[in-house]
């Protein structure tokens, strides 16, 4: 399948109803399920990894296939390894290619038992469920925060509590931060001090909960506001004083691109004040990589130089992002550098050879890689999108609202 996205002919408007956070939404429901709560989780995100994720807890089976899901393949190979039975998880033939033996490696030092079913250190995953025992864990901060928040999350379960000391740089810390205060509102106590969390074994205490709208969902409507003359755009469900690591980017895209956010009751409005004159964009992403797509795209789209650090996690998420982008902005005829593992550089020249209207954007299973180049067709006049509803991942209702604010979506011959 291939939607051909057109931009608008008047002036950009619209009030759109963002997806609820899948972050808070995937961590609530384990959470949830570990307080042996009653109560139903408000606003739940409808995305394919929450709706994989609430499938799997409500299941009554013992045999998993999360598909694409890499948060659900983290958080329930260790939410499995304390649940009583026999379980097997598995996923797509990508996920059998994301690594995951640290998670498991620190699992089974806690007394889990964890085979794999195929090549070692990779997913599908035979899991028998046991008490585990707590203790002392070292874990690489850098690698994904997923991993340390997997663990985080049954902390409070484990007999004698859980102490991680973090090694390195840590990578994704406002993910981690965001577990935790989800945490502490059902009733958790911890201590993080410099690269030390401990966590005493404690009960979860059942509340009712409502999931906040997604950031990282509301980035492609700062990337359109940003490539916009003329829009109003309201974000319903939005909050300025969010939990979420990526609602950093409403300062950025002020700073940068003069886009100001502004909030109306439970409600964001954006608007544009003086456009600043930015020469060259140098952002470290080591916080905040799911938003990496939407500025370079934004970027290469406003023939903006950049320089992203920070991005190395990129290359284990649901493709190597880094190559995608490469081989994707070059088809907007924008080269894009790896400098090293987790940089990339472009100089701002475009290869005027090059139409991008004409252009195929191949998604590669991989749902920001639509979302953060669809709105592109506002600079470009048209973009094709290659297996477009690989957006249902995070934001099903994404070309339904393009359309509402004027952009034309149509499908087309492959």
């Amino acid at each position: 399948m291939l939607y051909q996205i057109t931009r608008p002919t008047s002036r950009l408007e619209g009030e759109i109803k963002l997806p609820a956070s899948k972050s808070i939404s995937n961590r609530v429901l384990i959470i949830n399920a570990l307080s042996y709560s009653s109560y139903t989780i408000g606003n739940l995100s409808d995305s394919d990894d929450t709706r994989v994720m609430e499938k799997v807890l409500n299941a009554s089976t013992n045999e998993f296939d999360i598909g694409h899901a890499g948060t659900a393949m983290r958080f329930l190979t260790a939410f499995l390894s304390k649940i009583m039975g026999q379980w097997t998880l598995t996923g797509s033939e990508r996920m059998k290619q994301r690594p995951i033996s640290i998670l498991v490696d620190a699992l089974r030092e806690l007394g889990a038992v964890i085979e794999y079913a195929g090549e070692e250190g990779y997913p599908p995953l035979k899991i028998t469920g046991t008490a585990l025992k707590g203790g002392v864990l070292e874990l690489d901060g850098s690698v994904s925060s997923q991993y340390i928040s997997a663990l985080l999350m049954i902390a409070p379960s484990i007999q004698n509590g859980l102490t991680l000391r973090l090694k390195n740089k840590i990578t994704s810390r406002p993910y981690i931060e965001l577990t935790l205060k989800l945490m502490k509102k059902f009733g958790v106590r911890y201590a993080w001090k410099g690269s030390e969390i401990r966590i005493e074994q404690q009960d979860y205490k059942p509340i009712r909960f409502t999931v906040e709208a997604d950031w990282s969902g509301a980035s492609y409507w700062y990337q359109i506001a940003a490539m916009s003359d003329d829009f109003d755009i309201l974000l319903k469900g939005l909050r300025l004083q969010s939990l979420q690591g990526d609602a950093v980017l409403a300062k950025w895209f002020d700073q940068y691109f003069g886009i100001q956010s502004k909030q109306e009751g439970n409600d964001v409005r954006i608007s544009r004040k003086e456009k600043p004159d930015v020469k060259r964009l140098d952002l470290n992403f080591v916080e905040n990589p799911d938003v990496a797509q939407t500025f370079a795209v934004l970027c290469v789209a406003k023939q903006i130089p950049f320089h992203f650090t920070g991005l190395h996690t990129l290359k284990i998420k649901e493709t190597d992002r880094i190559a995608a982008l490469q081989n994707e902005c070059a088809k907007l005829g924008a080269k894009l550098t790896e400098l090293q593992l987790g940089e990339i550089a472009w100089d701002g020249k475009l290869d005027e050879s090059v139409d991008a209207s004409e252009a195929t954007i191949e998604t590669y299973h991989d749902h920001r890689m639509a979302l953060a180049f669809a709105p592109a067709a506002l600079v470009f006049g048209n973009l094709k999108i290659a297996d477009p509803m690989v957006v249902t991942k995070s934001y099903p209702a994404f070309y339904e609202d393009l359309k509402q604010v004027g952009f034309t979506v149509q499908e087309v011959p492959d």
